[in-house]
């Protein structure tokens, strides 16, 4: 019986993956890295913010503060999010749904809450969800529960009766850890680990619209 649902946002209700692909190069070039490694993504994706600003100042010495790099990763992608990136299909359909159904929904996210409520706005979605979670509540990420445990409280349901909803594997292996039903959705990005997906999740969809399919 799923009581609340929570959604990951990039990847999973936007499609913006690609943007944080090529931020990290372009983040890494203009501070003279000057062959950024192709995994650097990859690894920076299972990171917080915090983290990922930690790595890049350790790993590629650079002078720089934590909170420049911070402020400056999202300069860079504002606009994406401000101007161009949109939702993925049928997801205001799905919300319809749910809405009739009477499911409250979340969103729980590693982005930047700045950039999150730009494109939700923008997309005429933000009012929708019953509260946005990051890591500026829940600092450790989700390579912990502490923020899908939060949205449970905030719901005031189980997590064996939250239903969680991500495209990342390291995500889904930290939900599944704590009890918690997963739906892991299609996005290219997470390709790679499609067949751990698969295996990992209780289910996997093409679309976030299929969803609706496990609603009673």
């Amino acid at each position: 019986m799923i009581k609340s649902i929570i959604f990951d946002l990039d990847g999973t209700l936007i499609d913006s993956m690609k943007v944080w692909y090529q931020v990290d190069r372009t983040f890494l070039l203009e501070n003279g890295v000057e062959n950024p490694p192709r995994e650097i993504s990859e690894r920076m994706k299972k990171l917080t913010i915090d983290e990922s600003a930690g790595l890049f100042i350790k790993e590629f010495n650079l002078n720089l503060t934590k909170e420049y790099i911070i402020r400056r990763i999202e300069e860079l992608v504002r606009i994406e999010y401000e101007e161009k990136i949109q939702l993925k299909s049928n997801v205001t359909d799905l919300l319809d749904f749910l809405d009739s159904k009477n499911i409250p929904y979340c969103i729980a996210t590693a982005t930047y809450k700045s950039l999150a409520l730009a494109v939700l706005k923008r997309c005429g979605i933000a009012d929708r969800f019953a509260f946005l979670l990051t890591d500026e509540e829940y600092p450790r990420g989700k390579n912990y529960p502490d923020i899908f445990f939060g949205a449970c409280e905030r719901f005031g349901t189980e997590p064996s009766e939250t239903l969680i909803v991500e495209d990342s594997l390291h995500s889904i292996e930290t939900a599944k850890n704590a009890g918690f039903p997963v739906s892991a959705v299609y996005d290219e990005s997470a390709e790679p680990d499609s067949v751990h997906i698969k295996k990992l999740a209780d289910w996997y969809f093409n679309s976030v619209y299929e969803i609706k399919d496990l609603i009673k």
